[in-house]
């Protein structure tokens, strides 16, 4: 079943919705991260389309990931629980609920505002340049696994 658009102010109002129900002792129902990391790893693909995060993907790695994992993350199956996560993804110290939970919202309102055709002309930092449905996939699934990974 096809993913809502990030594209749409539609589907951000649901998504809000949804980061707005969490709270900073919101229990994981799976996995390592606290609620707080769990917004600043979800930060990390929008620190990387506006060029705040240029962590680079070693040449090897970016090659295995473009050959064996580019259609998984861009696809419609959903993430499956506990599957690993990239280095830049990884976030293990203290993070503050609140500020995380609005950078999160004013990346997801930039990048809709930005729309399709823009963020189509710039590449994934691993994955190279992605499509429209490629870019929405991968961005609405992230955001949805891990807010059900915390009940919302």
């Amino acid at each position: 079943m096809p993913y809502l658009s990030i594209f749409n102010s539609e589907t951000s109002q649901e998504i809000f919705i949804r980061i707005d129900a969490l709270h900073p002792d919101s229990p994981a129902l799976w996995g390592k991260m606290n609620v707080a990391q769990m917004l600043a790893h979800l930060c990390v693909p929008y620190e990387q389309i506006k060029g705040e995060n240029t962590q680079q993907v070693p040449w090897f790695m970016k090659f295995i990931l473009k050959l064996f994992l580019k259609k998984t993350l861009t696809n419609e199956v959903p993430y499956q629980k506990n599957a690993p996560t990239a280095p830049a993804f990884i976030k293990v110290n203290q993070h503050e609920f609140e500020w995380e939970k609005n950078r999160l919202k004013a990346y997801i309102s930039e990048i809709e505002k930005m729309g399709a055709e823009q963020l189509c002309q710039q590449p994934s930092l691993s994955l190279g340049m992605l499509n429209e449905t490629e870019w929405n996939n991968m961005l609405y699934k992230h955001l949805d696994h891990h807010l059900k990974q915390f009940g919302v």
